[in-house]
């Protein structure tokens, strides 16, 4: 199995398992809409710039964010650097599911580092963050 793989399959049971709290604390949002979602900044990020970082085509970034507007979790603001330009901003309403999500990051890792054993978890750690000084075009 290729490295890729075996780095996306725990991704994507995280993922799974994030999502199914988020759901059952009573947050109505797509895995698509959480991805988008994950990407705005604390001050507010321009369509164009979410499309790029969720990699999706400009009319799908917007789609999904009329969505989560129309929910509540965003709001479409003017950009104070450039005034024909709006900022996508996250409500209070979806930062309520930040604490939710963290919790079970924490629980995840936990239950990982169980598995495989804190200094292979480090270690673990310590690679991924190493390799995103490579592969993270945002970082």
């Amino acid at each position: 199995m290729n490295i890729g793989l075996l780095l996306y399959i725990p991704y994507r049971d995280l993922e799974n398992r994030i999502m199914a709290v988020i759901t059952e604390a009573g947050y109505d949002v797509t895995l698509a809409q959480a991805r988008l979602l994950q990407r705005i900044g604390p001050d507010g990020t321009r369509l164009t710039e979410l499309a790029e970082a969720a990699q999706v085509t400009k009319q799908t970034a917007g789609f999904l964010v009329d969505q989560l507007e129309k929910a509540g979790y965003v709001e479409r603001v003017p950009d104070p650097t450039d005034g024909r330009a709006r900022l996508v901003r996250v409500t209070e309403k979806a930062k309520g599911a930040a604490p939710v999500a963290e919790a079970e990051i924490a629980r995840i890792e936990a239950e990982w580092e169980r598995h495989i054993g804190k200094r292979r978890m480090t270690q673990l750690r310590e690679a991924l963050e190493k390799l995103g000084e490579i592969t993270d075009p945002y970082r």
